[in-house]
């Protein structure tokens, strides 16, 4: 079962969007779809999973693996270990946009600067306060202006995705 949290354009089907992000509760293991021209990177929340992904090497992927990245146009699959995975994807496409993730994680209040393009916040897990603004647990928060500041003040060990998106 996939939630879609956010896409450009908006309400793009999936043989149209730009970017998508998405998070996904995996039941079972098996193939992962095929999308031609896309670039993936899947982030492990809760769960572990043995992703193979084309020729790649499989690799095993938890929450405190960081992010991995490949090619949607790929034969995929993952075996799940210890029952059922929750997983964070963020998809580009191909030649049109570029992106890249980072987990971060925090216990004291910090500031971190977010570059150039769109930035997607994820909260992985825990809580803070964000510029002021309260965020807990799957909390995404968005900039599409350039460059900025941010705040953050964890009200509990914090783990986040930082997400940038850019115009190839």
């Amino acid at each position: 079962m996939t939630t879609e949290i956010m896409a450009w354009p908006p309400a793009a089907g999936l043989d149209a969007f730009d970017w998508r992000i998405s998070m996904a509760q995996v039941a079972s293991g098996g193939p992962f779809s095929v999308f031609a021209g896309i670039d993936r990177t899947l982030t492990v929340l809760a769960g572990t999973m043995r992703l193979a992904a084309g020729d790649a090497e499989p690799v095993a992927l938890s929450p405190l693996s960081q992010p991995y990245a490949f090619p949607g146009d790929v034969d995929t699959e993952a075996r799940l270990i210890d029952g059922p995975v929750l997983d964070f994807n963020v998809m580009t496409r191909r030649g049109r946009v570029s992106h890249a993730v980072e987990r971060l994680s925090f216990s004291e209040p910090t500031e971190i600067v977010l570059g150039e393009g769109i930035s997607l916040i994820f909260v992985a897990s825990g809580a803070a306060r964000m510029d002021g603004e309260a965020v807990a647990a799957f909390d995404t928060l968005y900039q599409d202006d350039g460059t900025a500041r941010l705040k953050i003040e964890p009200t509990a060990p914090l783990s986040l995705l930082l997400v940038t998106i850019r115009l190839t």
